[in-house]
């Protein structure tokens, strides 16, 4: 039984986003602001995960937080989708699938 490497932090020691995980954000991001659903966004790095955070009013809190953990990478997944109380709203292994929450058209009204 052979064991993958547990990916490294980076030399600084801060995660952060790669370029197309940043393109994936942004392009989101720009699809919900056009639909006027968020005005101003955050990015941190820090030494255990990268947060993009997206907001309604800059002086609010985060509406959601969208989270990079490479060390749950192996086992729930590095992604995560939280919502305004800690509500984690999807969890998973590739960015594209967990930002499907926003998808317009997952929720319907049911009479």
């Amino acid at each position: 039984m052979a064991f993958e490497p547990i990916p490294s932090q980076p030399a600084g020691g801060v995660v952060f986003f790669e370029r197309r995980e940043l393109d994936q954000l942004m392009r989101l991001y720009g699809r919900m602001v056009a639909a006027g659903e968020w005005r101003d966004y955050g990015i941190a790095g820090l030494s255990d995960s990268a947060v993009f955070s997206v907001f309604r009013h800059a002086a609010e809190d985060p509406l959601y937080r969208i989270e990079k953990r490479p060390a749950l990478a192996r086992k729930q997944g590095a992604w995560a989708v939280i919502a305004r109380g800690g509500l984690v709203m999807k969890r998973g292994h590739e960015l594209a699938q967990v930002l499907k929450v926003f998808d317009k058209n997952k929720f319907s009204v049911v009479d």
